[in-house]
């Protein structure tokens, strides 16, 4: 079809990741005639790159850690050591099922799938392998790729970016992990947990800087009695190569040599030389411009995904794309609530919030209109079967709705799930207190949390 000039699709597709993929299937299965052009893998950054890889790491971190430690449950193992190449088995599996899966869903949907490097050469066509592709609608979703600092350069070798960390043949004797935020406390996790010793540089005053500051503080104490070392506040000034690996300076002189340097600063949106400026599509520091419903400027452009300046989870780019295609089909939309999103760093232990951190909160309310609460994961009963530490903290407008639910423990992730009801449902304590949650689970501690916040604390003091 592609092939033919003659056919207009409804809706061509620039990108195949998590925003392109999720429009495509959403789109075809209300009836529209979709395009869906990728250079790469379908599945883009988070499938081959990211969110699945380096959870699988973080497993295998895991498993490694549970072996060494197997003890104190008194099951007694040894632990020999990680075999990267085994590893990477593992991790290539999940993704190669995942990916399978994927086509097959693209394939029974009747989706015209073109692999091919695309250029957007009018508001309503793409070009690609030599063609033109025309539709009635362009959605851009083109992504993002690690980013790096003005002088530093990436070399694959000593200097690495994420790309190059998930297919290391080797476990680094020693690594600088530059950039306290999601990725770089994920690695610097996993890292630790295959034996490495880990120094975390944050230019900012903490780790995981755009959590709740009591989530960064339990994160960054639980670290320290990981072994993993990190210096806060301080921006990066140069690095260097030396006779056995690399050397970073900061800004105020202190230096630190490793094996390895991860540029962990996070990812820019992939829009360079692809026909968006000069084709009208109005960009901001490379990111494209759009509005409530993912419309650019030109009205039959959209965009999504990492690619816009909205957050950049895999999750965010799966409702931006649904968005768009349900728009297009004529059906009513609502835009995205991005305080709403849950968000996740599966690093040991987990940090899972979702709405609005406490000093957010009090900027947005008043101090004097907002109350927390804190419930120790020590009091629940399955976090002390797991052996894992940490708090959930809930914060709430004064009288009315929970605003903020910010985790730290081991799983926590898993449980952010009735966070996002709570939050999205605008619940008050009582009535998530007259819930019964299973006993023993760590989703009770998120029940404990709200009856405390009620005024009827059960393990918990007044």
């Amino acid at each position: 079809m592609a092939n033919d000039a003659s056919t207009v699709f409804d809706l061509v597709i620039l990108g195949g990741g998590s925003g392109g993929y999720a429009a495509a299937l959403r789109g075809a299965q209300l009836g529209l005639d979709v395009a869906l052009i990728e250079k790469n893998k379908l599945g883009g950054t988070c499938l081959h790159n990211g969110c699945i890889p380096t959870k699988a790491l973080l497993h295998a971190g895991e498993v490694a850690d549970q072996s060494r430690e197997s003890e104190q449950f008194g099951v007694k193992t040894s632990f020999e050591g990680v075999d990267m190449a085994g590893v990477h088995k593992y991790k290539d599996e999940v993704i190669a099922g995942l990916y399978k899966g994927l086509q097959g869903l693209v394939a029974s949907r009747k989706i015209t799938y073109i692999e091919g490097e695309g250029r957007l050469s009018s508001p309503t066509s793409v070009d690609v392998n030599g063609q033109r592709v025309e539709g009635r609608h362009v959605l851009l979703a083109t992504g993002s790729v690690p980013k790096t600092l003005p002088g530093l350069e990436i070399d694959g070798n000593r200097i690495i970016s994420s790309d190059h960390a998930l297919t290391l043949d080797r476990v680094p004797k020693s690594a600088i992990v530059l950039g306290g935020g999601v990725i770089g406390v994920e690695f610097a996790s996993a890292w630790k947990s295959f034996g490495s010793e880990v120094t975390v540089i944050e230019g900012l005053k903490h780790l995981v800087p755009v959590e709740d500051e009591n989530s960064s503080k339990l994160l960054e104490r639980a670290f320290r009695k990981r072994g993993i070392k990190f210096n806060l506040g301080t921006f990066f000034q140069k690095a260097e190569h030396t006779q056995d690996g690399v050397k970073v300076t900061l800004a105020d002189g202190k230096e630190f040599e490793a094996e390895v340097l991860l540029v962990a600063i996070g990812r820019g949106p992939v829009s360079q030389g692809l026909g968006y400026e000069e084709n009208g599509v109005a960009t901001d520091r490379g990111f494209v411009l759009v509005d409530e419903y993912m419309r650019t400027n030109v009205p039959t452009i959209s965009a999504v995904g990492d690619l816009v300046p909205t957050l950049q989870l895999a999750h965010v780019g799966f409702a931006e794309g649904i968005l768009v295609a349900e728009r297009l089909a004529g059906l009513k939309t609502v835009p995205v609530d991005y305080d709403g999103v849950p968000r996740v760093t599966y690093c040991h232990p987990e940090v899972a919030s979702v709405g609005l951190t406490e000093a957010k909160a009090k900027e947005v309310y008043g101090a004097d209109k907002v109350v927390s609460i804190k419930f120790p994961l020590g009091g629940n009963g399955k976090s002390r079967i797991l052996k894992t530490a940490g708090e959930i903290k809930l914060v709430q407008v004064k009288d009315g709705a929970v605003v903020g639910v910010h985790m730290v423990g081991d799983r926590m992730g898993e449980q952010v799930g009735e966070a996002q009801l709570i939050y999205n449902w605008e619940a008050l304590p009582a009535e998530v207190a007259q819930l019964i949650h299973a006993h023993p689970t760590q989703n009770e501690a998120l029940g404990e949390a709200h009856l405390a916040l009620a005024g009827k604390p059960l393990h918990m003091h007044d």
